[in-house]
């Protein structure tokens, strides 16, 4: 992370557009391609908002671990809250690029600019995830693999269990390989979705799907983050409606704490907790909130009805 962190302070210049704001050049957003409002197609820019939103989850997360272990990152500190901040477009969309230009195709299957939503954590101001939302929005339903994958997550942060199941079902679209028996490994399918194996059906398979859709199942059923070095897990932040109720154990939350809880008709019903580790968690719930204190090794039953 530090090595990490280093090599971006390094990448960073000066906005000559804003002074005091730092920006990422040269710059892209992976496989993504830009329109300007002169026509212009590109690919290449600088301060490219997936690029600004790693650095900033690289920046928060090594300056909480240098606090952890007693350094000082003032550099990284500074240059944190020099970042060129996320800006909304004209479409009501989180701007991909340092500009409000347009995709040249609205429903490229990436959404790199996201990042900071999901798999990171410090893109939680309401305005902001309104924009991501649309984000999603614009770019529809038609995507693959590790994308379709990501999207559950992306949808599960958005706390919109609709959503977050209806690509989880795209996820798990039966797919038929073509061509002749037996030969299923030498064609594919370009439709994306689960072959017969289970195996996720981005041409010609792809683990990362594989992954992400149990991470997004994961995501539905409960959600952690840190704050100030205790943990806050929130439990069926997007369970589906059609998932009334279950069952699930041993799922791990930050903060190194094990969770298993069931539900029926949305509510949870009983829980426990085991701590890896001495540690204050605000457990959300039902609409209610508990703080639990605990030991390491401890494991504690919490009533929740």
């Amino acid at each position: 992370m530090k090595g990490a962190a280093t090599f971006c302070l390094r990448w960073l210049i000066d906005n000559p557009k804003q002074p005091g704001e730092l920006i990422t050049a040269p710059s892209t957003s992976p496989e993504n391609e830009y329109k300007t409002d002169k026509g212009y197609h590109g690919t290449t820019c600088y301060g490219g908002t997936a690029d600004l939103a790693i650095i900033r989850e690289l920046f928060i997360n090594t300056i909480a671990a240098g606090k952890i272990l007693g350094e000082k990152n003032k550099e990284m500190e500074q240059a944190l809250a020099k970042l060129h901040p996320y800006t909304i477009g004209h479409m009501g969309d989180l701007n991909e690029w340092y500009y409000d230009w347009d995709d040249w195709d609205f429903q490229h299957r990436h959404q790199s600019h996201l990042i900071g939503l999901f798999p990171g954590n410090h893109l939680t101001d309401a305005t902001l995830q309104k924009a991501c939302e649309r984000s999603l929005e614009i770019k529809g339903d038609k995507t693959t693999g590790w994308s379709t994958g990501w999207r559950i997550n992306l949808w599960a942060r958005l706390h919109n269990p609709k959503q977050a199941y209806h690509i989880y079902q795209k996820l798990l679209t039966p797919i038929a390989p073509r061509g002749s028996k037996g030969s299923q490994w030498k064609v594919w399918h370009k439709g994306g979705g689960t072959y017969p194996n289970l195996f996720d059906a981005h041409p010609p398979f792809q683990i990362d799907g594989n992954f992400g859709g149990t991470a997004g199942v994961c995501e539905m059923l409960m959600q952690s983050t840190l704050k100030d070095g205790q943990a806050i897990i929130e439990l069926l932040p997007a369970v589906a409606e059609a998932w009334k109720e279950g069952y699930v154990s041993g799922l791990c939350a930050r903060g190194g704490y094990e969770l298993s809880f069931e539900w029926k008709d949305g509510t949870v019903r009983d829980c426990s907790i085991k701590a890896k580790k001495n540690g204050t968690v605000t457990l959300l719930y039902n609409g209610q909130q508990k703080t639990i204190k605990l030991k390491a090794g401890q494991t504690q039953s919490v009533k929740t009805w």
